[in-house]
């Protein structure tokens, strides 16, 4: 696969941003000590900084030329860490400040699918007090509900009855304020890293299918367990293969990200691969999916981060 020329980025001091205060603080911490340690042995001037620990405007003080986020979740990985970095002048990696506020959203990203004609379930946002009747008639059984900006399948619940509606609800209201169910797309589970090139044109990295027990690819199975099999490159058929990585591109595009991102999605093997959710800093940890499909694709770990860096820029006013 040829992803472009490959130049190692000339920052002089780089800032890993890693921790932070949201739920996946765990996750975060081993993505970021990996980059951090892929960076050191490549010669780079890095150091992990937690803005957990220290306010973001600290880095004026590092003498920071450049920070690759590797924070996930809330307060990282949803526009504000990355407005922060606009205003202090310090490029960063990964998407800007729009569409990292937009993927973090699930609601407002699958109604920009829709708009833009992308295949993704259906959903309806609930809020105290909900017609479960009604959501059901709607949505059909089993369901999917998941707070609206969380991710590593914290608050999800698959609800196969009625009667359960109310408890997912307030299981995923325990992560955050906006709630919504969704269709729930039964079938295989599949995963595509977007990565972009030198010239800065997105490529897609080899599909992987993902095998959880008894389909729970839930927080435990995702980090923690050995019961999940990752296969890559997914063993589907070539047809298949291009369309689910271009569906990935196009939600890539669609939502303007930037560097590189990981889609979601699942497919029933009966109509189109359904788009579930995109991810603007993925995992980069050894159970983590995008080093995984970057290594089938001859890229390895090392590599992979410094190519993700290579990519830092200001967003915000910046000309191309």
């Amino acid at each position: 696969m040829n992803l472009g020329d490959y130049t190692r980025p000339a920052f002089k001091r780089v800032a890993v941003l890693l921790g932070g205060e949201s739920a996946e603080r765990e996750i975060s911490l081993r993505s970021g000590t990996g980059v951090l340690a892929a960076l050191q042995r490549c010669g780079v001037n890095a150091f992990g900084f937690d803005p957990a620990e220290r306010p973001v405007q600290a880095l004026r003080d590092e003498a920071v030329d450049c920070a690759f986020v590797a924070l996930h979740g809330r307060f990282g990985e949803d526009g504000t860490v990355q407005g922060l970095l606009e205003l202090l002048k310090i490029p960063y990696t990964g998407s800007g400040v729009m569409a990292s506020s937009v993927a973090m959203d699930k609601a407002i990203t699958k109604r920009i699918w829709q708009q833009a004609r992308l295949p993704t379930p259906d959903f309806e946002l609930l809020s105290e007090g909900f017609d479960a009747d009604r959501v059901v008639k709607r949505l059909g059984l089993p369901m999917a509900v998941k707070p609206v900006m969380e991710g590593s399948s914290l608050g999800f619940t698959r609800v196969d009855r009625q009667s359960d509606l109310a408890e997912a609800y307030r299981s995923a209201r325990r992560y955050d304020k906006s709630v919504m169910a969704e269709q729930f797309v039964s079938g295989r589970e599949f995963t595509c890293a977007v990565l972009q090139d030198a010239s800065g044109r997105p490529q897609a990295l080899p599909v992987i299918e993902i095998q959880a027990p008894e389909g729970r690819y839930d927080y435990q199975n995702k980090y923690f367990g050995d019961a999940t099999r990752y296969l890559c490159p997914a063993p589907i058929d070539v047809a298949l293969t291009q369309q689910i990585q271009s569906l990935s591109i196009d939600a890539f595009e669609t939502i303007q990200c930037a560097g590189w991102a990981r889609a979601d999605l699942m497919w029933d093997s009966k109509t189109d691969p359904m788009l579930l959710e995109i991810n603007t800093s993925p995992g980069m940890t050894d159970h983590s999916l995008v080093p995984m499909a970057a290594q089938a694709a001859g890229i390895p770990y090392d590599e992979l981060v410094l190519r993700i860096l290579a990519q830092a820029s200001l967003k915000i006013g910046a000309v191309q």
